[in-house]
């Protein structure tokens, strides 16, 4: 893998003004989670040793190269791997609509089917996509799509380099697929309605050929602790990881998530010129900062902070928001006031665990729709807001946007157990029997 990924470096740099020379790159999506990062390198890579054309495969992640830092669960499984991430081509760092323009783009798209619309220019250069979402795009000549309702995109990345390459596969590359699948299917738990049965047979078979592989329990655990793991951001990064943007007129409102108890954000030095900072470099007037932990039993545990860098706002809005979601019984909150050293950041308990981000956010629009009386944003407008302040989207197997772990990690129950107990000792039996 580094090998190719070194000349894919080579290959831009050299070919970059050269009009006979073609790239064909494969792109994840704008959210640039594990799964399209890795569903990227690793078709990128099929292609490279199997498809013989005038077309430099190149594997792009689509985000520019600063964000990745918020990235923690890919830079962790590439840390395991040996692959250094300065080996990883970003989106900012070649030109697909000058590509495009001299017609020396192709274009697979890999954990999407779509385009978004600021990319409707580049449809022209896509020839084949591979996704695991609902499907937006019909079939065509010139486009195959493979989109089937699996768990993880690596999944149907390896279903094809198992069917038609498989000697391709080495240690290296299966780690990245494999801890791919099982942190998608949430450890392939069945309770978290993620895993399908081709998640399960083709880890099954990374398992089989690479006895080597760490233990996917312990896989998975490490890969979900670097997933929340905020311990080397920056305040604003860590703001920027799980964010949404919300607006009413002229009042803009961030609401991050964070992957820290309350105690442990109050008590970042300098977290308030921190907040001021951030929320005037990104154009927000209030930020709601949502904490979110586990207790020893697996629950979530939440916690709500309320700020403004401006006085103004402060006064007239930050006490009107603060009354509309203590208030709120759709779902209600159970807010509980807790103690903050500073003065200008309230602080809370928020007793109702349950009630994520996703709940939260319409609380929040119906305060701007009375706050202002003229409505707020449709998604249209807040996806537009987010592209103006360069958020990234939300990363994929988010804690705030309905995700399996939404309530906590899944509990084995007494029943799976002992299908599982069933299965296992009909295996043996029938084991025995020959």
């Amino acid at each position: 893998m580094e090998t190719f990924l070194t000349s894919c470096h080579e290959a831009l740099e050299v070919n970059a003004d050269n009009a006979s020379t073609g790239f064909h790159v494969v792109l994840g999506n704008e959210a640039c989670d594990l799964d399209s990062m890795v569903s990227a390198l690793a078709h990128a890579y099929f292609l490279y040793k199997t498809v013989q054309n005038d077309r430099f495969p190149l594997p792009v992640l689509n985000i520019p190269k600063a964000e990745f830092v918020l990235r923690t669960d890919s830079l962790f499984l590439l840390r395991q791997t040996g692959l250094s991430q300065d080996l990883l081509l970003f989106r900012d760092q070649l030109d697909l609509r000058g590509l495009q323009q001299d017609g020396r783009l192709a274009l697979t798209l890999v954990d999407h089917n779509i385009l978004p619309s600021l990319d409707s220019e580049l449809e022209g250069a896509v020839v084949e996509v591979i996704d695991h979402h609902h499907q937006e795009r019909e079939p065509s000549p010139s486009c195959p799509v493979t989109v089937e309702t699996v768990g993880s995109c690596a999944t149907l990345v390896i279903e094809r380099i198992f069917q038609k390459a498989p000697e391709i596969l080495d240690q290296q590359l299966a780690l990245l697929l494999y801890g791919t699948i099982v942190l998608d299917c949430v450890n392939m738990a069945p309770e978290a309605g993620k895993v399908t049965p081709k998640d399960s047979q083709y880890s099954a078979l990374l398992e089989t050929h690479f006895p080597g592989l760490p233990p996917r329990g312990a896989l998975f655990q490490s890969l979900q602790n670097a997933k929340f793991d905020v311990s080397g951001l920056t305040t604003d990064q860590m703001l920027l990881k799980d964010m949404k943007a919300v607006s009413g007129g002229d009042l803009h409102l961030a609401v991050s998530v964070i992957y820290l108890t309350m105690e442990e954000l109050l008590q970042r030095a300098n977290l308030e010129e921190d907040l001021s900072a951030f929320c005037q470099k990104h154009g927000y007037d209030l930020l709601l900062a949502m904490t979110i932990s586990f207790k020893d039993n697996k629950e979530p545990f939440r916690q709500l902070a309320i700020y403004s860098h401006s006085a103004l706002y402060r006064e007239e809005v930050g006490t009107t928001v603060s009354h509309a979601l203590e208030q709120a019984r759709s779902p209600a909150l159970s807010l509980c006031p807790i103690s903050s050293p500073y003065p200008h950041i309230k602080a809370y308990l928020q007793g109702n665990t349950l009630a994520s981000r996703k709940k939260l956010l319409p609380i929040v629009k119906d305060f701007l729709r009375e706050h202002k009386g003229d409505g707020c944003r449709g998604d249209q407008e807040e996806a537009s807001l987010e592209a103006e302040s360069q958020v990234p989207p939300t990363p994929m197997n988010s804690l705030v946007e309905g995700c399996p772990l939404d309530n906590g990690l899944p509990r084995i129950s007494a029943q799976v157990l002992q299908e599982k107990f069933s299965k296992m000792a009909a295996q043996e039996e029938s084991a025995g029997g020959h």
